[in-house]
């Protein structure tokens, strides 16, 4: 069994619709660490990574450069995803806006960058998340991580060491279901894998998952998972930041999570976009929690 260490980002900065920064207050309540140490797993928490308010920082609503504070926190994440895999650790990150991926991903591709190594990255998504600062039609950062985590955009988001922190040809997108016209060039031209919803319809998610993870692990030493809680349908996940029709199913949710236990490749592992605010009773964040012991191993039988 490994030891997780578990850092919240309580980040709303990166999205228009407030809520998420409570993300990782939700799913701790919702009884993470005792159901990952029932699976046998050291749990270490430490505590949240510190991230400003939107109403204390300068100018006024809507004319907020948000971009550098944003980074401001993304780099201190990424100093301890990186921390965690040079201590043995697998870092979980808890959300907050999926701006922090920049952070998480490039932290703990700095640290296996040290051992001569390199990873892959299974993004689970309703959205692209490939955006630039200049392609981007809302300039929401949390639509933007994974193509500053390939080396584009804004260098401030760039912080793997060295950069770019991924290998396009290890990238998966997957349960895509709502691009901005530019991230489906971006897709083309940087050479990443997505798979889309309908790929799932058509081939199951079983084998979608399989091509995910072979993506991802072909010539590296592992991925890092980034699951948006977005990925599942709202009907099972109604308390998240950007909700849209048409996700993945409750088992096939699990059912990816398994996929990904059964790996043993997972190196770090984000859950974001919880937003308590449009959630019923928590409902949300238990799932995600469900969700989380699967990919560590929760097994029916």
């Amino acid at each position: 069994m490994s030891t997780v260490r578990i850092i919240g980002v309580p980040l709303d900065l990166g999205a228009s619709r407030r809520g998420v920064d409570m993300g990782p207050s939700a799913l701790r309540i919702a009884r993470l660490e005792p159901r990952l140490e029932a699976l046998g797993h050291r749990v270490e928490d430490l505590g949240n990574v510190a991230s400003p308010e939107r109403a204390a920082l300068p100018g006024e609503e809507g004319e907020k450069d948000l971009l550098p504070t944003i980074a401001d926190v993304c780099r201190q994440l990424a100093k301890l995803t990186a921390q965690a895999v040079r201590d043995g650790r697998v870092p979980l990150v808890l959300g907050g806006d999926h701006s922090l991926g920049a952070g998480s991903v490039a932290g703990v591709a700095t640290a296996f960058a040290e051992q001569g190594k390199r990873i892959g990255l299974v993004w689970l998504d309703a959205h692209g998340d490939i955006n630039t600062p200049e392609s981007s039609p809302t300039g929401n950062v949390h639509g933007m991580p994974v193509a500053h985590l390939l080396g584009h955009g804004d260098p401030r988001l760039q912080l793997a060491v060295p950069g770019p922190a991924l290998r396009p040809q290890n990238v998966a997108l997957v349960g895509l279901r709502d691009l901005d016209p530019a991230e489906r060039t971006h897709i083309r031209e940087f050479g990443v894998r997505a798979f889309t919803m309908r790929d799932i319809d058509e081939r199951g998610l079983q084998a979608v998952m399989r091509d995910a993870i072979e993506v991802a692990t072909t010539g590296t030493a592992g991925f890092h998972l980034s699951f948006d809680a977005d990925f599942v349908d709202p009907s099972e996940a109604p308390g998240v930041g950007t909700p849209v029709r048409g996700g993945a199913t409750y088992r096939e949710a699990h059912l990816a999570m398994e996929m990904v236990h059964d790996s043993g490749r997972m190196v770090g592992c984000d859950l974001v976009e919880i937003n308590p605010v449009l959630d019923e009773m928590n409902r949300t964040a238990e799932l995600a929690v469900g969700l989380i012991t699967s990919a560590f191993g929760l097994k029916i039988i």
